[in-house]
């Protein structure tokens, strides 16, 4: 007897949110350097947004740096001594140069290279090279200029603008909410990470990673076989849900999938690109599947503006898009998966990150530039989306809501 789902029909997500319309959306805001512009000062300049987890800083002193073309800026994340959380500008007061030159580390002070000015990692000036030689300073007000920083789940975010209108719990709101009790701590002991530049608008990217429509037919050769099944042949969702400025989204699994010899060897250890068909939800918040479907496979958290969080019952993984200009955007992926406590479970997260690294990051990242460079052509203004594409349609409106604010 077959194992396939059978396939209700589908719902038409559009008619719980008729506000968004469904009419065609402009191209001009992927190829717009003055709308660009826009997003800048009125988006990530005034926004929370996703710079890392906290296992990446496990002790204090431990640090990174996060630099941020989008808001003009780089960032200094550190654990102070007292065990906290804390994010700086990466400047030094004296003349301005960049402080912290290195990626990461582990240091119980900053030293400017220019000078040599020292600093705390809880941000205040130590010490200043021939201090005695300067005019009336007040190293009390001199320390790093401090970032606002927040977390949420292990999930590390900062805000630059000096006084954000909203707090991190306020701006995630009902949807990260619904996602607290997820074991994100507990799978996140093991993380592969890649990034690249790719020459197309951020919005590009983060529009691939809102809809799964595209799945069975970009991924048909990778990974698409694992999705969509004869019941589902086009992947529709379990659910499509708006938080705004964000999003969620569950996705089913084929139950009908026949992984070859290698597939199975390594699903029976571990997780396939978020997928182990049937995989179970019990023990986790109601919201990893939301539908409590048999053939659920994994969730999405759309988190505004430029991060996707989709978690999985053995594991899960994060896209994060940050722009570098109007047609340039650094991409980043992160699979975290618990530790590995025997070989097989090794093997089992290797083969997933080989896969998931050759196939589904080469096939998205080809689309992304040749989409962008016939966006740029001028030969069409608008495009068409499908009720499967709701969260594309909300983000744009979400921005514009932001731009027009």
């Amino acid at each position: 007897m077959s194992a396939r789902a059978k396939q209700a029909p589908a719902k038409i997500w559009h008619d719980d949110y008729p506000q968004l319309g469904t009419g065609p959306l402009p191209i001009e805001p992927y190829i717009s350097e003055q709308h660009f512009e826009r997003e800048r000062d009125k988006i990530f300049r005034k926004v929370w947004l996703n710079v890392g987890r906290v296992e990446q800083i496990p002790q204090a002193g431990d640090y990174f740096v996060k630099p941020l073309e989008i808001c003009r800026t780089s960032i200094l994340v550190a654990r102070d001594d007292d065990g906290e959380v804390r994010a700086f500008h990466n400047m030094c007061s004296h003349r301005g140069n960049r402080l912290v030159w290195d990626d990461k580390g582990s240091s119980r002070g900053f030293v400017c290279k220019y000078h040599g000015w020292t600093y705390r990692a809880d941000g205040s000036l130590q010490a200043i090279t021939d201090e005695k030689r300067f005019f009336d300073l007040d190293k009390s007000c001199l320390g790093l200029t401090p970032v606002h920083v927040g977390i949420w789940e292990g999930f590390i975010y900062v805000n630059v603008d000096p006084e954000p209108v909203e707090s991190l719990e306020d701006f995630l709101g009902e949807v990260g909410q619904s996602f607290a009790g997820y074991p994100f701590a507990e799978l996140a002991t093991a993380c592969f990470s890649w990034q690249v530049e790719v020459k197309a608008n951020w919005k590009v990217g983060k529009d691939a990673f809102q809809e799964v429509y595209h799945i069975s037919s970009l991924h048909g050769r990778s990974t698409g076989r694992m999705f969509a099944s004869p019941a589902n042949p086009f992947l529709n969702v379990h659910e499509a849900a708006l938080f705004d400025p964000h999003a969620r989204i569950s996705v089913p699994a084929n139950l009908d999938w026949k992984p070859h010899p290698v597939e199975d060897l390594a699903k029976r250890f571990g997780i396939l690109t978020l997928q182990k068909q049937g995989i179970s939800s019990a023990g986790m918040p109601p919201v990893v599947n939301p539908t409590n479907s048999p053939d659920w496979s994994f969730s999405g958290f759309n988190c505004f503006p430029n991060t996707s969080i989709f978690v999985s019952e053995g594991g899960f993984l994060t896209h994060t898009f940050w722009p570098l200009a109007v047609d340039r955007t650094l991409w980043e992926t992160r699979i975290y998966f618990p530790k590995a406590k025997t070989m097989a479970e090794r093997f089992s997260q290797e083969y997933s990150r080989s896969t998931f690294l050759d196939g589904v990051m080469a096939e998205d990242g080809g689309i992304f530039e040749a989409t962008q460079s016939m966006l740029a052509s001028g030969a069409k203004t608008e495009f068409y989306l499908s009720d499967e594409e709701l969260l594309i349609r909300h983000h744009h409106k979400i921005i514009a809501d932001y731009l027009n604010a």
